[in-house]
């Protein structure tokens, strides 16, 4: 018979979870018409909102007889839901296998073995299919382990179930629903998916917005459809290089892209601004929401999720010489930035439509000596390129039908980059892209191929 509980103690750990404050944010949002409040997922025990996936993925697999006593719980994470995974695993007798790319930081991988897991490093710029990604390693694990429980975050619906009875009734509980816009990373799509699921039940007018850093999939697919070259970023948590089965995309309304240095600076002005040790994650949100609300006609209230603390980026947002050897204090950023090349480069950028005929678009790259032509829908936004070789390869199977659009032609073998994109990072990027394609928002600003960058260091010589 267990005894009973002394007064306002929890049992365990795990009740511990949730029923996080949500406090508004008042400096580094000066000069707004809209309110920003941040919900502090970072004060949850393992340290971040996944502390409630790790919950519900546990509990959904005991139930369903998928975790037996004794078991292995084997994950891919980044690191958050790795401790969510570990601190219930602990109270309940589990062994923990975590496997994490290796651009994550130090204090994330110490974390979880400190709880007592087994940690395995993956190299990060691999395709997901590569059996040494972290995802084909984990489930190569799973195959090798007796007993073990695949979490699989990213196609498990305990995921956004978890945000859909935890973290949306307590924020719809806690706020009375009094607000507009709900804002988070994009990631898994648990906290989106889930989320957005039980609010637009309750509310359909509020937007859900999601924030996608460069460099991952999402954002570019949102806007056109096409699944283009991700690329390595440095901000964690966030963003995708495939497409999770529980991110529910037809949940948001719309999608805000954001770069490292950005969201680093934020994450660094939240502490000292307004005293909230965010990750970098929350700093990529926040700035986030702050770019969506300068869009808004008319003032609205936005609340933006906060998944984690900064405890755990110590030796890299909140090192100086990290920040500055790798270019994210402007007064040393190495190279400068895609904007530079841009200045440098003469000329507009020569568009086509999904319209422009075969022939047109041939005389088009003779006329202006160019190898590729980015095409333009309707309401002038990118949707894709065409390439002297698609034209080749049309041409040899296609005799003679020169005057046939250009739509079936159009490819995403393209990444694309904002303005403000270092050049440090734009080398790594031209190892997988061909061509690069400057956009912001909606607006196509620009477009690199490998000779402009050439071009642009060797003027800086």
């Amino acid at each position: 018979m267990q005894k009973p509980l002394m007064k306002g103690a929890k049992p365990d750990i795990v009740a511990a979870i949730g029923d996080t404050p949500i406090v508004r944010l008042n400096h580094v949002t000066e000069g707004l018409e809209s309110e920003i409040y941040v919900k502090l997922e970072l004060l949850n025990p393992a340290g971040s909102m996944k502390d409630r996936v790790g919950l519900n993925i546990i509990r959904d697999a005991e139930e369903r007889g998928m975790l037996q006593p004794g078991g292995t719980i084997i994950e891919a994470t980044s690191g958050n839901t790795g401790a969510g995974l570990a601190m219930v695993a602990a109270t309940r007798g589990y062994k923990c296998i975590f496997v994490m790319p290796d651009k994550m930081a130090r204090e994330k991988v110490d974390t979880l073995r400190a709880y007592g897991a087994k940690v395995i490093i993956c190299p990060t710029a691999v395709e997901p299919s590569d059996p040494r990604s972290y995802y084909s390693v984990s489930r190569r694990i799973v195959e090798e382990t007796p007993g073990a429980f695949y979490a699989n975050q990213y196609h498990n619906p305990a995921n956004p179930e978890a945000h859909y009875i935890s973290t949306a009734p307590e924020i719809w509980e806690q706020t009375g629903g009094e607000f507009d816009v709900f804002i988070s990373g994009m990631g898994t799509g648990g906290t989106l998916s889930g989320c957005g699921r039980y609010f637009k039940e309750r509310k359909p007018e509020m937007k859900i917005v999601g924030i996608d850093p460069i460099g991952s999939l999402y954002y570019e697919y949102v806007k056109t459809g096409r699944l283009t070259k991700p690329f390595s970023y440095y901000v964690e948590g966030i963003g995708e290089d495939f497409l999770p089965s529980t991110m529910n995309l037809n949940i948001l309304d719309d999608i805000v892209q954001v770069d490292d240095r950005e969201c680093f600076i934020m994450t660094r002005d939240l502490v000292r601004r307004e005293g909230i040790f965010a990750g970098g994650s929350g700093g990529a949100a926040v700035v986030g929401a702050i770019k969506y609300a300068r869009t808004l006609k008319t003032p609205k209230r936005l609340l933006v999720l906060l998944p984690d603390g900064a405890q755990k980026y110590l030796s890299k947002i909140f090192n100086d010489e990290w920040m500055r050897q790798n270019g994210f204090f402007d007064e040393d950023s190495v190279g400068g930035t895609v904007a530079h090349i841009l200045r440098k480069k003469p000329g507009r950028v020569i568009t086509a439509s999904k319209v422009t005929t075969v022939r047109e678009a041939i005389q088009m790259m003779k006329d202006h000596d160019i190898s590729q032509l980015p095409i333009l829908d309707e309401h002038q936004r990118h949707c894709g390129i065409v390439s002297e070789l698609d034209l080749l390869n049309y041409l040899v199977q296609n005799e003679g039908k020169l005057g046939e659009p250009l739509s079936d032609l159009i490819n995403s073998d393209y990444a694309t980059v904002s303005p403000h994109t270092r050049i440090q990072l734009l080398k790594s990027i031209f190892n997988d892209a061909k061509v690069v394609l400057v956009t912001e928002g909606d607006r196509m600003l620009g477009l690199l191929s490998k000779i402009d960058l050439i071009d642009y260091l060797a003027s800086q010589q």
